[in-house]
């Protein structure tokens, strides 16, 4: 659905990539729960295998399935193609997997996830790469970390746990004028509320555990191809621009021009990784995506009802909410997340560590999980699960404080969550 008339958001969420099924005329998409497939014949196969020819060969590497899903959020995030894997951590990797190689480096936001803290602090330092950790407020501070051994930029749209917008304009012309790509999370955000190849971004990562699915049932990840950066242009990136020698000499950016990182991903990166996404996640995921704009205006309309209403409690110290006035990322949301601020965000409990404890565990409605994005509303105290392993410092600069728990608001009726809240946060400051 991507040539002739130009779709917009809420039909291509349900249409792109899908085609009723041509041998049985099934509308919704079919799981194809199979390992493998079937090759015409000898020629056949050998013509998928030398990349000549688009096709299914093993599930590892590509499934129909999948590939519904891939067509669909490459569509939704205005990209040229995408890779589906595991989970949200996979897609990091594999979004850095092409670019990176030993004593290489990747100039990160502070304001991350903090399971993605770790996983650039520690684990990619098992493939002798380094992370850099920058404010990503400070644009001088981001431009000087930026070296020679740079080959990449990160960051998310909208921050978790925090719910900070990001400057994606700004951050991206310094990965441009470095001759870098910026990889964007758009977890929080979604191609709903942000596109981020529109604000330069070279690729896009999501978590579709998250918003994407929005039910709480499966676990995925996907990385978007903007199909913009010229990986030619210099030596920096020879996984892409120079002979691959398991394909006989291809050169991936020469074959396959916009595409060269979409195919790159596919080929050597679930070839050799194998964080492949199962075609059931895929097909939960498909139905999640379908009514993910009414889902994302619910979320912003409630996040923001809520936030206004813990922003006048003296109970609270202070909430991250963009979408409020006071916030200094409110500006943002205009340029950004032109439909609003998402619904993640954090606040600060008066009370402190055991005050935030307390009010955890009297919520009802609200879930206590390692998750957002959910259509339930959810809580968590980050200091003491998600961000537990990083240091105090960390903690604050990735805005998960000891006294701040987060919360992802989800589609609930708004005034049985306030109440909720009211209820837990008087039990909190008893």
């Amino acid at each position: 659905m991507t040539d002739g008339p130009k779709y917009g958001f809420d039909t291509l969420q349900i249409h792109a990539g899908a085609r009723p099924d041509p041998a049985t005329g099934a509308r919704q998409t079919p799981i194809y729960q199979s390992t493998a497939f079937v090759f015409r014949d000898a020629e056949h196969a050998a013509a998928l295998f030398n990349l000549q020819e688009v096709g299914y060969i093993y599930s590892r590497l590509t499934n129909p399935t999948v590939a519904v899903l891939q067509e669909r959020v490459a569509t939704l995030e205005g990209g040229v193609g995408a890779v589906c894997c595991s989970s949200g951590h996979a897609a990091q990797i594999m979004a850095l997997f092409p670019l990176m190689a030993p004593g290489l480096n990747v100039v990160v936001s502070t304001r991350l996830y903090g399971g993605t803290v770790t996983q650039f602090s520690q684990t990619i330092k098992r493939f002798g790469w380094e992370a850099t950790f920058v404010d990503f407020d400070d644009l001088d501070a981001v431009k000087a970390a930026i070296n020679d051994k740079t080959r990449a930029v990160f960051c998310e749209a909208i921050a978790n746990p925090g719910g900070y917008i990001t400057d994606l304009d700004a951050i991206s012309a310094i990965a441009d004028a470095a001759e870098i790509p910026l990889i964007v999370d758009n977890t929080s955000a979604t191609p709903y509320l942000c596109r981020p190849i529109e604000h330069g971004a070279t690729l896009v990562v999501h978590s579709t555990t998250k918003y994407l699915t929005g039910n709480g049932t499966v676990t995925g990840g996907v990385v978007v191809d903007s199909g913009t950066f010229d990986w030619s242009a210099n030596d920096k990136f020879p996984s892409l621009s120079a002979p691959e020698p398991a394909y006989h000499g291809l050169k991936f950016h020469e074959t396959f021009g916009p595409l060269a990182f979409t195919f790159h991903g596919i080929a050597i990166g679930l070839r050799d990784l194998g964080m492949t996404m199962n075609p059931q996640a895929a097909h939960y995921t498909l139905m999640g995506t379908e009514t993910l704009s009414l889902r994302m205006d619910r979320h912003v309309e409630n996040a923001l009802k809520i936030a206004e209403w813990l922003e006048q409690d003296d109970r609270v110290d202070y909430v991250t909410y963009a979408g409020l006035k006071s916030s200094p990322y409110y500006d943002r949301v205009a340029k950004i997340c032109p439909r609003g601020a998402g619904g993640l965000f954090t606040f600060a409990v008066k009370g402190g560590y055991d005050a935030c404890v307390k009010l955890v565990n009297a919520l009802e409605i609200f879930s206590h999980v390692a998750n957002l994005g959910d259509a339930r509303s959810l809580i968590i105290h980050s200091a003491s699960t998600t961000h537990r392993q990083l240091t105090a410092e960390q903690q604050r600069a990735a805005g998960a404080a000891p006294e701040v728990v987060r919360v992802s608001i989800g589609i609930e009726d708004a005034d049985d969550l306030i109440a909720d809240l009211d209820q837990a946060l008087s039990k909190a400051a008893s």
